[in-house]
């Protein structure tokens, strides 16, 4: 299960609050535990917190999902990007004086190192796995090969030569900057920029390594295992984290998001955790009643059908149709039912469906219905 906090108890509000009374509460949390403003040790984590949980709330879409699929499927279907796509925290916080938005949060969340230390990272890869129905009910485990760049084992990511080690810059000594001041009267500028002769790295190699070139990493096919759970549903994405593109002078790799694609099914259609199934059956069938075969995901099944079923009438299997994301429960069966109307008869079928339409008085002959008022 997963071990966040539910985003009603981070902002204090009832599941049926309105979009007033989350902004409201945002807004509240957020002059409180902002870092600019509250500097105990918690606070950045409590901000994230309550940051997160506003982004998708104030999201009638997202707060759909979440409420429908809880954090463990939510998460699945959502990347970080995804929840703060869209959300007007920004405006919020400028409303309330802090000279920061978007970008600063983005930093926390991505940027492994707190508010204004961003540390870059590799690049995000994505995948597209296609999967039966049948392994999107039982889940399932499957080897994807994905071209990758990972760090060079000959130099262990250094970028130097096996023996050698790189050197730290002479020009901005470590720091990756350089600082050139401009003073004109009274006033002092000080213009940082990267230094141009290590490119913002620190460091410097005399003698590179011949593998990677001095760069530290190589691209590689790398196999991995892709762990699909049971009951997961188009579109879904799952993240492995740092099984991504490596990042050059050792940086942090990045993650690979696997998007489930679910393979048309010959028999069945989802509709969330139900599935349907069209049933034709003749008019014989559907007046008198009748016991047929039907699949379900583990194997066929009899169903009976009553005397005087309609057309266009839902039968319900309950159970028989896809497992809950992260639960033990599982939805219905629905059989649909469809009337077949032949197109050819015999001399002997007309006339039997003649004269069961003398039976209920009704004129077939003619094709014409008359109406008494």
């Amino acid at each position: 299960m997963s071990s966040k906090k539910d985003y009603y108890e981070i902002l204090g509000v009832p599941r049926d609050a309105t979009k007033e009374q989350i902004r409201d509460s945002y807004r509240k949390l957020a002059m409180q535990y902002h870092p600019d403003r509250n500097k105990s040790p918690d606070a950045e984590e409590r901000f994230k917190e309550i940051s997160e949980a506003y982004a998708v709330l104030s999201d009638d879409e997202k707060r759909r999902q979440y409420d429908m699929l809880g954090h463990a499927g939510f998460d699945q279907r959502y990347t970080t990007e995804d929840i703060f796509r869209g959300a007007d925290f920004e405006s919020i916080l400028r409303d309330l004086g802090f000279d920061w938005g978007f970008d600063n949060i983005f930093d926390f969340f991505f940027g492994r190192g707190g508010f204004g230390r961003r540390v870059s990272k590799g690049r995000d890869l994505s995948y597209e796995l296609q999967i039966t129905l049948e392994e999107a009910a039982k889940g399932v485990e499957r080897e994807i090969e994905v071209p990758r760049t990972e760090k060079c084992g000959t130099c262990n990511g250094t970028g130097a030569k096996p023996g050698t080690s790189p050197k730290t810059c002479p020009k901005c000594k470590g720091t990756g900057q350089v600082q050139k001041v401009h003073s004109s009267g009274f006033a002092r500028f000080v213009q940082i920029s990267t230094c141009s002769t290590c490119h913002g790295s620190g460091s410097v190699i005399e003698s590179p390594c011949e593998e990677c070139g001095g760069t530290g990493i190589v691209s590689r096919k790398r196999r991995i295992i892709v762990k699909v759970p049971s009951g997961i549903d188009e579109g879904y994405q799952l993240r492995l984290e740092g099984q991504g593109d490596a990042m050059l002078n050792g940086g942090p790799p990045g993650d690979l998001y696997v998007k489930i694609k679910v393979a048309p099914h010959r028999y069945f259609q989802r509709d969330g955790n139900d599935l349907i199934y069209e049933l034709t059956l003749s008019y014989p069938q559907l007046a008198l009643g009748t016991e047929v075969q039907i699949p379900t995901l583990e194997g066929n099944t009899t169903l009976k059908v009553a005397p005087g079923t309609q057309p266009g009438e839902l039968l319900r299997l309950p159970g028989k149709g896809m497992p809950k994301l992260n639960s033990y429960r599982r939805g219905d069966l629905l059989i649909h039912v469809n009337v077949e109307v032949p197109k050819k008869l015999t001399q002997r079928q007309r006339e039997l469906l003649n004269e069961l339409a003398k039976e209920f008085g009704q004129n077939v002959s003619s094709g014409r219905k008359f109406f008494k008022f």
